[in-house]
């Protein structure tokens, strides 16, 4: 699926999702939830269940999605229920990250990326993270089957040691690998990696 393709994709998702009022934390979210600190950057927020997650611990939250769906629905909450997020739409295959944060969470999106924008960003994500601060990454890696949406020009399957290897001299604070079923016995699989830059 091309990236118009999966921005489509996902904005009639999150309308479904606004419907069955689906604003639960997925595992991956839940995971990230106790490292989150400070000014966070949340890359491809979605709905931005994360984002208010975080702002009610007391976070300063950018929240950055190509969703119009995802980023009107993260506004007005966000304005509903004073909580320090700021919301707004972007293409994140080639957006520019200004500023350091303490948090950088980039969850379930560098595959939607072709390989050379998934490593540039990954690398600027890292970049933007304080010394000392965390940058959280789940991704989709080689061995997943569920790739009926995707157009193999414009995704990205890291093998399946790079994230964590693009780490290395990072304090590894968490590391997993899960699989899920998908359609037709098909399988999606993820890694994890939460870690603290050097100081």
């Amino acid at each position: 699926m091309s990236t118009n393709a999966s921005i489509r994709f996902f904005d009639t998702q999150f309308r479904k999702q606004l419907r069955d009022a689906d604003l639960q934390l997925n595992p991956f979210e839940q995971a990230a939830l106790p490292y989150l600190n400070g000014q966070v950057l949340d890359f491809g927020c979605g709905l931005g269940n994360l984002s208010v997650a975080a702002a009610r611990r007391g976070c300063t939250v950018l929240a950055r999605d190509a969703s119009p769906t995802a980023v009107a629905h993260l506004t007005r909450i966000a304005g509903e229920q004073g909580l320090s997020i700021t919301a707004a739409e972007a293409d994140l295959s080639s957006y520019e990250i200004t500023g350091e944060f303490d948090t950088v969470v980039a969850i379930g999106l560098l595959m939607f990326f072709d390989c050379a924008a998934a490593r540039r960003q990954l690398e600027s994500l890292q970049a933007h993270t304080r010394p000392g601060g965390v940058t959280i990454v789940n991704t989709l890696i080689e061995g997943t089957t569920y790739l009926d949406m995707f157009d193999p020009a414009g995704y990205c399957l890291f093998p399946r040691d790079e994230i964590p290897a693009r780490f290395r001299g990072w304090q590894i604070l968490h590391c997993e690998y899960r699989d899920f079923p998908a359609p037709t016995g098909q399988i999606k699989s993820f890694v994890t990696v939460i870690a603290r830059k050097p100081q």
